[in-house]
């Protein structure tokens, strides 16, 4: 069955970095190399948005919100993709979650992102 495992969330001081890593598996993730990825965020009393995209072969996309700031990178030999955060502000602070773009049905657990000094 599908699995998505996201790590790497914590508290962050602003104006600091983090690396998000997701392992994706499974159902859709089968064939992780062809499945455009992407990462999304859920803050308090929000809807879930997304704030990074990759394809295999293509220039990533990101939100205005992070562009500059997020890079979204992935292995395909280990079906992981990555979030690298630097700059971080107080409004990124969120559940950030992996999912296919567009999304699967299926979400995992998400990795909590605190940033507050």
């Amino acid at each position: 069955q599908v699995q998505l495992v996201e790590s790497g969330g914590g508290l962050v001081q602003p104006g600091g970095s983090l690396r998000l890593s997701c392992v994706a598996s499974g159902g859709i993730f089968s064939i992780f190399s062809i499945r455009p990825m992407g990462w999304y965020r859920q803050a308090p009393g929000k809807q879930r948005e997304l704030v990074a995209a990759v394809f295999s072969d293509k220039v990533p996309n990101y939100a205005d919100s992070v562009k500059g700031r997020f890079t979204i990178t992935r292995d395909n030999a280990k079906n992981t993709v990555y979030l690298r955060m630097s700059s971080l502000k107080p409004e990124d602070t969120a559940v950030y979650y992996c999912n296919a773009n567009p999304p699967d049905g299926y979400w995992g657990q998400g990795t909590q992102v605190t940033v507050s000094s």
